[in-house]
């Protein structure tokens, strides 16, 4: 089962409606889908639980911002699970709050006792109104430490901050990292998988595309053809079953998505 746990339909880069995104994700069996915020978090969630509703294959992931929204149980549960969604994605550094602020906090608390995972969106959040001190991977630290039965996924590897990321997936159970990579920058990619794969955390990867950034038959064809990034080099190689491990991994089941 190949599961794409990083799509958007309306994002603030490209503004891809419901029917693009339906085929460029036939493909994989199931996809995690973002809401992107910006101004208002539970309209844009709402709008996008009636689109996953009409299709079982898309699993629609709310998004909050502890500044703006109630965030105690019954408000969390609501914005959730009550309109179908299955988890919750942050954008810190656009959101403006520090990942442990005390509202964010009771956020994850009743993350927790709704078994809601937290994907955390933080790299492509570098305009000049973003606070890229907030999207520093090892902020997380203190809240997998003080929730540990929260899943917790951090996207894009926590790019530019690969080796807080790689930290973070060495130390915590409760921790992921969604592997989307663009195919087109081929430095980028190889360091990415050759320092997960050194660090021995290949098992903590998951597979994503970043859509509409890339599509996910793209970025499953550069990553089974890792290896052939290297022909005619001496550079260290990652088993292509490592690899192929990540494409195929059961993300669902592993962040207890109901």
């Amino acid at each position: 089962m190949i599961v794409d746990c990083h799509t958007h339909i309306n994002c603030p880069s490209s503004e891809i409606d419901a029917t693009e995104h339906r085929e460029a994700t036939r493909k994989v069996d199931a996809c995690f889908v973002l809401a992107v915020g910006r101004d208002n978090g539970l309209e844009a969630s709402r709008e996008l639980s009636v689109h996953t509703a009409k299709h079982p294959h898309l699993v629609g992931f709310a998004t909050l911002n502890p500044l703006r929204d109630r965030v105690d149980l019954k408000s969390v549960k609501a914005a959730t699970r009550d309109i179908g969604l299955k988890g919750l994605v942050l954008y810190c550094a656009g959101g403006k709050f520090h990942p442990t602020d005390s509202r964010a906090l009771n956020l994850y608390h009743a993350a927790a006792q709704l078994n809601l995972p937290i994907f955390f969106h933080n790299a492509s959040s570098y305009n000049s109104d973003s606070i890229l001190q907030y999207a520093q991977p090892f902020l997380l630290d203190e809240v997998a430490r003080q929730f540990s039965s929260l899943k917790i996924v951090i996207g894009s590897m926590g790019q530019p901050f690969l080796p807080q990321t790689i930290c973070m997936l060495a130390k915590h159970e409760n921790v992921y990292a969604d592997l989307s990579v663009s195919p087109l920058k081929k430095w980028e990619l190889y360091n990415t998988v050759i320092s997960a794969y050194e660090a021995g955390v290949m098992d903590k990867l998951l597979f994503g595309s970043g859509y509409p950034i890339c599509k996910p038959d793209s970025c499953i064809e550069a990553l089974l053809g890792f290896n052939m990034l290297l022909a005619d080099t001496d550079l260290p190689s990652v088993p292509r079953e490592e690899i192929r491990n990540v494409v195929e991994r059961e993300t669902i089941s592993l962040l207890g998505v109901e």
